[in-house]
Order: C-alpha cells, then sequence, then structure tokens
C-alpha cells in the first residue's frame, strides 16, 4: 500500500476569518486589503469573485468591478492566531505535517487511515469538525503524491473533498485547462498554448511521445512534470519538531542590587542575547516579559503585548527596562530576566500589501516543490532558490 498523502487549504482564508469575526459579512462581496489607488487585493470572498474580484487584482478594479464590495484591512495578528488553530487542529490527528502556506498544508495521513472503514467519510467529518470548531472553511485532496493531492484540494471550492487514484487521473485532471495545473506558471502557459496544449490531458499526450518542442519549454522540469502527470512524484511530508512559543534569558548580578544603571546594563545584554536568538531562529514575537527575582527570592513578572511583532533587540531592550522602572524600581534584586513570546514566523506576515500578488507567491511554492522534487531524484540537496543562496552568501 502506498502512502496517503493529504492537502488541506483553507477557502479565502484572510476573508473567512473576516466573517467568522463578523457574522454580518458572510454571504456578502468583501475583500481584503488595503483601500486605494495602490491598494491591491489580498484575498477575497467567494461572494465578491461572482464580479469577476480575484486575488493580486488592484483595489480599484476590484471596485469597479463589485460597487458594493466591502473592503476590510488586513490583520495579521488575528489571521496569525487562526492559523496557528487550524494547524494544531490537523496536527491532532497526525504529527506528520508540512505547513506550505498559513493556510494551507501537506500532511501525511498513512498510519491513521488505517484504521478508518471509510476513508471519505472520514476526512468529511475532519472537514465538519474543522468548521465545527473554527468556523473554518477547507477543502481536501487525498492522493498518493504531494502533486496529485494539491491538485485535489484545488479541485472543488469551498468545502470541495476530492480523492484522486492513479486511475482518476485521466478522468479527474485531463479534462483541466493547462492553466489549472500545479507547477505550470504564468509564463510558462502561454508557451504551451501555443504549441496546442490546451488541457492537462494534452500535455500527458506529448509527454508519452517525449515531444522535442515540450521538452524545449520545460527544460529540467520535463521528466518531473511527466511524473507528476503519471501518478508519481514526492510523497514526502517534511515536517518540523514542535517551535518554541517563546524565547528568554535570565541572569544573576555578582551581588543584589537597586543600582538602576547596573540594572539597565543587565537588561541591555538580556535584550541582545534575546534578539540574536530570534533573528537566527527566525522568529517574531508580539509579547515582552520581564522577570524580576527579589534578594528574598521572591520572583516578579511583568509583561506586554503589542500590536507588530518584532525581533528588534532596541525595542525590546526599551520595552523591559521601562517595564522594569515602571513597577519595580525600588526593589534590591538578585536577578533579572527577558522573555520574547508568542513568537511566529514573519513569512505568515511578511506581504506588503502595495507590492503583493498571490500568483507570485504560488509560483515560489511552485518552484520549492519542484527543486524539492528534483532534489529527491538527485538523493541529495544540491538544488536551492537563488534567493536562498544570497542569504547564505550573507
Amino acid at each position: 500500500m502506498g502512502k496517503v498523502i493529504v492537502h488541506i487549504d483553507l477557502n479565502a482564508f484572510f476573508a473567512r476569518a473576516e466573517e467568522i469575526r463578523n457574522p454580518s459579512l458572510e454571504g456578502k462581496p468583501v475583500a481584503i486589503g488595503h483601500d486605494g489607488r495602490s491598494g491591491i487585493v489580498s484575498t477575497c470572498s467567494y461572494a465578491a469573485r461572482k464580479f469577476g474580484v480575484s486575488s493580486g487584482m488592484p483595489m480599484f478594479k476590484a471596485k469597479e468591478l463589485c460597487p458594493q464590495l466591502i473592503i476590510k484591512p488586513v490583520d495579521f495578528r488575528y489571521y496569525g492566531g487562526l492559523s496557528r488553530v487550524f494547524f494544531n487542529f490537523v496536527k491532532s490527528y497526525t504529527h506528520l505535517v508540512e505547513i506550505a502556506s498559513v493556510d494551507e498544508c501537506f500532511a501525511d495521513f498513512t498510519e491513521v487511515v488505517k484504521k478508518q472503514t471509510n476513508i471519505e467519510q472520514f476526512f468529511r467529518q475532519m472537514q465538519n469538525d474543522l468548521f465545527a470548531k473554527t468556523r473554518l472553511k477547507c477543502s481536501i485532496g487525498v492522493a498518493a503524491t504531494k502533486f496529485l493531492a494539491k491538485m485535489g484540494s484545488d479541485y472543488q471550492k469551498p468545502m470541495g473533498l476530492t480523492i484522486i487514484r492513479k486511475r482518476d487521473i485521466p478522468r479527474i485532471l485531463y479534462p483541466l485547462p493547462i492553466d489549472k495545473m500545479y507547477g505550470i506558471g504564468r509564463k510558462t502557459a502561454p508557451r504551451l498554448k501555443s504549441i496546442g496544449i490546451l488541457t492537462i490531458g494534452d500535455l500527458a499526450s506529448r509527454c508519452a511521445s517525449d515531444n522535442h518542442e515540450l521538452i524545449n519549454i520545460l527544460g529540467k522540469f520535463y521528466y518531473v512534470i511527466k511524473d507528476w502527470i503519471s501518478g508519481k512524484g514526492s510523497d514526502e511530508v517534511i515536517f518540523k519538531p514542535e517551535e518554541s512559543k517563546s524565547i528568554g534569558s535570565s541572569s544573576t548580578f555578582h551581588h543584589d542590587t537597586n543600582n538602576i544603571e547596573e540594572i539597565r546594563y543587565m537588561f541591555e545584554n538580556l535584550a541582545k542575547e534575546v534578539s540574536s536568538r530570534a533573528v537566527k531562529e527566525n522568529r517574531l514575537g508580539t509579547t515582552i516579559q520581564i522577570t524580576a527575582k527579589e534578594a528574598t527570592f521572591i520572583s516578579h513578572n511583568k509583561s506586554i503585548t503589542f500590536d507588530n511583532p518584532t525581533n528588534d533587540y532596541r525595542f525590546i531592550y526599551q520595552t523591559a527596562i521601562k517595564l522594569y522602572e515602571n513597577n519595580y524600581l525600588p526593589l534590591t534584586v538578585r536577578l533579572v530576566g527577558v522573555t520574547l513570546q508568542n513568537l511566529i514566523d514573519p513569512r505568515d506576515m511578511a506581504i506588503q500589501m502595495s507590492l503583493f500578488n498571490y500568483q507570485e507567491a504560488e509560483e515560489e511554492s511552485q518552484t520549492k516543490l519542484l527543486i524539492n522534487e528534483l532534489n529527491r531524484k538527485l538523493k541529495k540537496p544540491s538544488l536551492i532558490r537563488a534567493s536562498e543562496a544570497k542569504k547564505k552568501d550573507k
């Protein structure tokens, strides 16, 4: 028996999050993003899509298509919280979860489904349970490879469930327009159409004869894509151990002290250490907590939460010392500490609304999947993205 790989994709996540927060928006055309000439639609509700509104579209164009469009600003902190709830829900079934973006993941359910008599019913129940517990809507693709699972989750939205077995590929995938194939970007699709490849079925036919025109267009990805549409491809879910929710550091003075200059110096060093670790681990936090332990070993904690996640040393230091001076200035202390809490991955919220284009983000994700596939074939991590190489050089 092969693996059972699942791709779960939250439907219109940001827009749905706003509907959860404000149920009066349900069923109305809603767009998430900045209103104005430079504004871009981050995502939109399905009601807005009926008017032709789409992700990556200039907001002024969206308003022309749908004058009654309701525009909501992006709230990364709120969406990030819902995203973590979603991933924790999936991890309650299996720890083999690979987070693909803020609103989607791959998961290996091979062992889980061995205990199920009706796989379709099991995943439908899971889908309904997610909705009941969080009000989030998702589409699920189930297959033997990551590519097929991804295609399955895209097949029916919202609240779709598609199981793609190898024998189902001609029936489900072949009729789809070539633009709908994961891995075929917006630059490649027109080139394929120019040689008569309009559907995934057309692509499969050309692959069967190792068409030279097709190989010239796809280059090194030809054999990867050929594998994908024949039911082969990667089934490896790359998961990380649970990440810590905080980064902290504390230090004991050589002698008990109430000298504010000594205390400030200690907090500055602690803030630098916490900041350095957060930067190294690529984490941002929204809460700073300080600890002050008296000479009598009594400990005190004080924290503050803020809207904009940070790992900046100066901000951590200034916040920590302000908390101390406002609450514990008269104390004689033997130890102080600083902790950055409620950590998040900056990739979950690093969307620049003036520049953001979801299609570009999707193609970046596709490139990553293709590189992983090629490395799998080479049996070593030989290939990385140019942007990652630049980061390593730095």
